[in-house]
């Protein structure tokens, strides 16, 4: 029997503490070791009872969470999941914290409505059991390369591919890599990444200062456009690509699907109803099964398909179970998707019009 996930839960609400504790104590393969209220209390926790996962609330005195977050990725990198508000600002440090190392993020709940702690327990089992890698660089965490700026001869409205991306835990680091390698001219993108409302506005921010395509949060009628990569907003709707003959984003009221919304699985299904032979699927890190479905759909017909390795991948979940059933036709390290993606993008298919 595989021991239970040992937890240290740090907190300055000493009611938020006890909710969470709570919360990740009802599973009996999660035990709560300890709790803190500031960095320093923290730091002596971590020593004293070496936990597999910490739960980290971002906004504490002294010294704020992703300054000790910086230390523990530094000094001693270990699983951490980030506790934010909903709040822009909460959201933009939440981001923050996942490109320094965090495994996850999780939402503050308001009163009355636990529904952001739904799936904690499942997301620090899932943490204490991945083999994270944590990219170190000297003293600092290593920054994300240099966005793709030069100009290519490549014309990609002549193979008028679309390619659809779904990720989840890990998913962060993971598009920044993948995206950085986009030029400007790249062919239209969308994506769907799992993260709490509010939270994707300011991913979508950050991804466009990084990369050199246009990033923006997907809005219901947005045409499709060269360039143009389109990041499905958290929240209450699935994005979806529609019109075969003005490719255009709908954002769709439906019940989550595989415990999401907004889900990859809905994403693909449409890229391949749409696109066929013209669409490029590709699933990264992800807990869970999302978009394995949508991307075997994709591959039946006829799009390429990619699919990230277990040895890079934060949690090898998603990309998994679409490798098991045979939806990925090419399984690569991280590092090695943004290139072959675009050699696919600039290549037409034969039998397509």
């Amino acid at each position: 029997m595989t021991a239970p996930a040992r937890v240290l839960v740090v907190d300055d609400s000493a009611t938020m503490r006890g909710l969470i504790t709570a919360i990740l104590n009802a599973d009996p393969a999660v035990n709560v070791v300890g709790q803190a209220a500031d960095a320093m209390q923290a730091r002596q926790a971590i020593k004293d009872l070496d936990p597999d996962v910490v739960t980290l609330d971002i906004e504490m005195p002294n010294m704020n969470g992703l300054e000790f977050l910086e230390k523990i990725m530094r000094l001693r990198p270990m699983p951490v999941i980030m506790v934010s508000t909903l709040t822009h600002k909460g959201a933009e440090a939440s981001v923050a914290a996942l490109e320094i190392g965090a495994f996850d993020c999780v939402g503050k709940p308001l009163p009355g409505d636990l529904h952001p702690f739904a799936d904690l327990a499942e997301k620090v089992k899932a943490a204490a059991r991945s083999q994270r890698k944590f990219i170190i660089s000297g003293n600092k965490v290593a920054a994300p390369s240099a966005a793709n700026t030069n100009a290519t001869a490549v014309d990609y409205r002549a193979a008028r591919r679309i390619i659809a991306i779904g990720s989840s835990t890990g998913g962060v680091e993971a598009l920044i890599n993948v995206l950085q390698k986009f030029p400007k001219n790249c062919p239209p993108t969308v994506i769907t990444q799992h993260m709490p409302v509010t939270f994707t506005k300011s991913f979508s921010e950050r991804l466009n200062r990084l990369c050199a395509p246009t990033v923006e949060e997907a809005v219901d009628g947005a045409r499709l456009e060269i360039g143009k990569i389109y990041l499905a907003p958290g929240g209450d709707r699935h994005l979806q690509v529609v019109n075969p003959s003005a490719p255009t984003c709908r954002l769709i009221d439906r019940e989550p699907v595989n415990g999401h919304r907004p889900s990859v699985d809905v994403l693909f299904d449409s890229v391949a109803d749409l696109a066929g032979r013209n669409g490029i699927g590709v699933i990264l890190t992800g807990m869970g099964r999302d978009g394995a479905s949508g991307l075997l759909r994709m591959r039946q017909a006829g799009a390429r398909t990619f699919g990230q390795n277990e040895k890079t991948c934060v949690v090898y979940g998603m990309p998994r179970v679409a490798y098991e059933i045979g939806a990925v036709e090419m399984q690569l390290p991280l590092n090695s998707i943004g290139e072959e993606v675009l050699k696919c993008a600039a290549t037409r298919r034969e039998g397509t019009e």
